[in-house]
């Protein structure tokens, strides 16, 4: 129940530091929040924790926690590197996969289409997740898979700020399904390069997460 709690806490932190209540460098009071959130301060102290693996924060000794908001250009060299990664995860994948694990990326995507039709930037994220998780695992190299689940966690808050960009739920839908038919055709080439356009936010997506992230301000 606490980590569930813990969870929850993150996940409004988080939203209240994309939309700009906590500027970077604030300092998270716990006394404050404890209270705001009517919790004790262990389910708080879990949800820094949570915060500080994506990132967005940095716990300092003695000192506290304290926001931390990534500039545009280390934002961008994040997300570089977290599309090579997964490329390198589908190129493996391409020739390593199982017929379940298809099985379940398309049941992801299928989740993922409904969630498209409802408008539900939530849900999709939830089996996008899923979906990104199976293609980790599939790679066959568990070092890989690692240092994917780590950089994902730090992108998280992005990765969700981008889902509510107009169009982008349809538009990341369609890539997953192009993703799926290169890794059932076992073409490793494709596959990598469909994922890497897929995670990548150069040119006008990152022109407009940047954009959608100074409008919280």
């Amino acid at each position: 129940m606490n980590q569930k709690r813990a969870d929850g806490i993150a996940e409004q932190l988080e939203a209240l530091i994309l939309e700009g209540a906590f500027a970077d460098g604030d300092r998270l009071d716990e006394v404050q929040l404890a209270e705001r959130f009517a919790v004790s301060r262990t389910p708080l102290r879990e949800a820094f924790q949570r915060l500080a693996l994506s990132g967005l924060v940095e716990q300092i000794p003695r000192r506290g926690v304290f926001v931390r908001q990534p500039g545009p250009v280390e934002l961008m060299e994040m997300f570089e590197v977290m599309a090579e990664l997964e490329a390198a995860c589908a190129r493996l994948a391409a020739s390593r996969i199982s017929d379940a694990a298809l099985d379940d990326m398309r049941a992801a995507n299928a989740k993922c289409h409904q969630a498209v039709e409802a408008q539900d930037t939530d849900g999709y994220y939830v089996e996008n997740e899923r979906f990104h998780a199976i293609l980790y695992r599939q790679s066959g190299n568990g070092f890989l898979e690692q240092e994917c689940r780590r950089l994902h966690r730090r992108l998280t808050p992005f990765r969700r700020r981008q889902l509510r960009l107009r169009g982008r739920l349809a538009q990341s839908m369609g890539e997953h399904e192009a993703v799926v038919a290169a890794l059932e055709r076992g073409d490793a080439a494709a596959a990598a390069d469909e994922i890497r356009r897929h995670v990548a936010v150069q040119g006008e997506k990152f022109h407009h997460l940047m954009a959608s992230l100074k409008a919280a301000e």
